[in-house]
């Protein structure tokens, strides 16, 4: 499949067009000052560079321009337009309301246009573009990409200011920034250490002109610098980045500002060049502090002190990272940034090897880079970035779950999913038992399950936690060779602690707890979790589904409150039966009895 994505600015146009079928670029380019004298358009294409100057008086009469590029040039990569199966649009802002790519329609390009005053910069020009494709492209599909879709499950504590709760309704939280990036260069991390992206902890450093620094817990991002705007956080090259509130006020009466005047400030004259006082690009502001300029020695301590800032707090919050990523213009480049925001953290677990940093290269051809030091509990990479592969791969996705929605709606044969509601329960290692039930003791059985092998035990313990307790917590047999505890998140804070959303058996890093049993008690040090919404299948089931152990799925309800689940496991064994299950807090949410049925309709991704 052939995707064009187009990143449309005030005054240009990128644009990139794609093989997925290969994973491969065939062509990109940009054209510069739409609307004004001297427009350019250069681009790439089959290895070979051009310029050329051409009249550009808005954005249609641009993309007129890349158009006849892809297919009238020697050396085009498609003969006729019909071959480009879907234009993909970046879009800066989802809101509150698109968590993921959606298929442009009048909706979602009123919902761009209402959040303009997130995005004023960008928005508008975003808009134009999409207009000028539609016109030229009418009968393909048109897809937003936006640039917080990433960012959707932060939880609610990492996304919510200390604002009034009715500010946080209303959709005052931090939404975060660069999520095609953050999310490209964590998959080719994963890919490069040969580990499940779901098994990893990462901090992920976008350098640029725009920078932002992300944690990606096992796959998903809990939380990143930027926040309700791109403002928030790291310095950048114009934007300020973290300010206390009290200065904005006291600029205003104090210096008599305008809105508009304090907010040019912040996003066009603040950063690397407010500091520095000379340029907003790091390679010039280093430039001049080689040459003894002190502020621009100042700019770039700052800029890599927030950064240093940043990787501590978000190696505490993942509690321990497996990997640290550098990339973005700065990062993939700038080996003495590199250097300088990772030195003094060498205590945890963070250390850079001084030869690889500085022979280090990433292109496309060696995307990834690993420059850790042998002794570096953490692995630290540079990877190059590919934001327009990510958002063509973000298109086809929405394309596939538009397609497989409807083929759910017109199937005649639904293929039911038992789903039941898997209350809170413990497995006990034998050791364990014995220590809460007494020596010698077996655990019998109440009742079997509808897996086979596994049975309600008689036995029940009370958990203990920091704040709170919760009795005659039901065991399940037969023993396992770990202890492992799954709660609700009611019941997470009923205990005061915070577990973690993870497949069974994985427990490493997860909170403890106190198990309470009549003959003793047993201090877990680890072992707590929120269970993941599973499938347990057999694989001749997982064969009649199209899917395979570890998969990501998505799964339809009927009732009530119809909703579809995202974030269901597929698990495989022979020895198991067809059943989803999910926990009480989510069968009340959607107001389903203790066993109902499910709907496979899509595949969200692979481990």
């Amino acid at each position: 499949m052939k995707i064009l994505v187009i990143n449309s600015g005030s005054s240009s146009l990128k644009y990139e067009l794609f093989d997925l079928d290969f994973d491969k670029s065939l062509m990109s380019g940009a054209i510069s000052r739409i609307g004004m004298e001297g427009a350019e358009h250069k681009c790439i294409c089959s290895g070979k560079e051009s310029s050329l100057k051409i009249e550009a008086p808005d954005h249609l009469a641009a993309l007129g321009t890349v158009l006849k590029a892809i297919t009238g040039v020697e050396g085009a990569p498609v003969r006729h337009l019909s071959e480009i199966g879907a234009v993909a649009h970046r879009i800066g802002h989802g809101g509150s309301l698109y968590r993921g790519p959606v298929v442009i329609d009048q909706k979602v390009i009123d919902e761009i246009r209402r959040l303009i005053p997130l995005m004023p910069l960008h928005h508008p020009a975003m808009l134009a573009g999409i207009e000028a494709c539609q016109k030229v492209l009418p009968d393909i599909p048109h897809v937003a990409v936006f640039d917080t879709s990433f960012h959707s499950k932060i939880p609610d504590e990492a996304a919510i200011y200390g604002l009034p709760y009715e500010m946080f309704l209303k959709g005052v939280r931090r939404f975060g920034f660069h999520g095609n990036s953050h999310e490209y260069v964590a998959i080719k991390a994963a890919k490069n250490l040969e580990t499940s992206l779901h098994r990893l902890n990462i901090i992920s450093c976008h350098l640029g002109n725009g920078a932002s620094v992300c944690a990606i817990q096992r796959g998903h991002s809990i939380d990143t610098s930027m926040g309700f705007s791109p403002l928030e956080g790291l310095i950048m090259g114009t934007r300020v980045g973290d300010l206390d509130p009290g200065i904005i006020p006291y600029l205003m009466r104090e210096h008599n500002l305008s809105i508009d005047e304090l907010d040019k400030i912040l996003n066009t004259k603040s950063g690397l060049l407010g500091i520095s006082g000379v340029s907003s690009d790091m390679r010039e502001t280093i430039a001049a502090a080689d040459s003894g300029q002190a502020q621009a020695l100042l700019a770039i301590k700052a800029f890599c002190y927030r950064i240093k800032k940043y990787i501590g707090a978000y190696h505490g919050i993942l509690g321990g990272a497996d990997a640290l990523i550098f990339t973005g213009g700065i990062g993939e480049n700038d080996h003495n940034i590199r250097a300088r925001c990772v030195q003094g953290l060498e205590k945890l677990g963070f250390a850079i090897d001084k030869v690889r940093n500085d022979r280090c290269e990433v292109n496309a051809e060696r995307p990834v880079c690993n420059i850790s030091a042998r002794y570096s509990n953490v692995q630290i990479l540079v990877v190059a970035t590919d934001e327009e592969l990510m958002i063509a791969r973000q298109c086809a996705h929405a394309l596939d779950y538009k397609k497989s929605i409807k083929r759910h709606m017109l199937a005649t044969d639904k293929r039911p999913i038992r789903v039941s509601v898997s209350v809170r329960h413990a497995h006990l290692s034998k050791t364990d038992v014995e220590s809460l039930f007494g020596p010698g003791h077996i655990l019998t059985k109440k009742s079997p399950l509808y897996i086979d092998s596994e049975f309600a035990a008689n036995e029940t313990v009370n958990l203990i936690g920091p704040r709170g307790r919760v009795d005659n917590v039901r065991i399940i047999g037969p023993e396992r060779a770990r202890t492992q505890v799954e709660i609700s998140r009611t019941e997470e804070f009923q205990l005061g602690i915070d577990a973690p959303i993870r497949e069974s058996g994985d427990l490493d890093k997860t909170p403890g707890i106190i198990l309470e049993g009549p003959a003793g008690r047993v201090e877990l040090p680890e072992g707590v979790i929120c269970a993941m919404r599973h499938i347990h299948m057999t694989p001749e089931d997982a064969e009649m589904y199209g899917v395979k152990d570890k998969d990501i799925v998505m799964v339809r309800i009927q009732g009530e409150r119809e909703l579809i689940f995202g974030n269901v496991l597929v698990r495989v064994k022979p020895n198991y039966k067809l059943e989803m299950h999910i926990d009480t807090d989510e069968a009340n949410a959607a107001e389903l009895p203790p066993v109902s049925e499910g709907y496979l309709v899509r595949i969200e991704s692979r481990k």
